[in-house]
């Protein structure tokens, strides 16, 4: 199985992935990996924030289509479906080692100041992958674009598989 997307052409005021932190207030393309069966729940009702997570409640994606790609771990590469979004990151912190002291209270006015995103670097050690994640707190900030499925590749033709949304 191969994932490719066609990247050619991003939307207005989208920026491209870096390895730099995402900057306060801009749009950035964004992965989102899940089942076939949850991708469906996802176009009927939007995102949902998780209960918890690493960061702490919120939607989770990465500038990393290789990161989105894995996900849901230990699931069938078969049934994987990736969303592909533009994400208003809004306020961002970045969470850049365990045990950081905003790293589940990055979005609680409780514990200071209130962020939109918290970023974890790639390489931090956070994640054994190695490659950045993003939390989204409010999910009205994420726009699907298109979904992308694993598909069989044809080396002949060098196309790949893509289901426009």
């Amino acid at each position: 199985m191969q994932w490719a997307e066609n990247d050619f052409e991003l939307p207005p005021g989208v920026s491209q992935l870096s390895l730099s932190a995402p900057f306060n207030g801009k749009k950035y393309i964004m992965y989102y990996g899940t089942t076939s069966e949850a991708a469906r729940s996802i176009m009927a009702t939007g995102f949902q924030q998780s209960s918890d997570g690493m960061l702490g409640p919120g939607v989770y994606l990465s500038r990393d289509l290789e990161k989105a790609r894995r996900y849901p771990i230990d699931h069938p590469e078969h049934d994987r479906v990736v969303f592909k979004v533009v994400v208003n990151v809004g306020k961002v912190i970045a969470i850049n080692y365990q045990g950081h002291p905003r790293q589940k209270t990055w979005h609680d006015s409780r514990y200071g100041e209130v962020y939109d995103t918290a970023w974890m670097p790639p390489n931090c050690g956070m994640v054994k992958s190695g490659l950045e994640e993003d939390c989204v707190w409010d999910p009205s900030r994420i726009k699907i674009i298109n979904i992308i499925k694993p598909s069989a590749f044809a080396p002949l033709c060098g196309k790949m598989c893509s289901l426009g949304r």
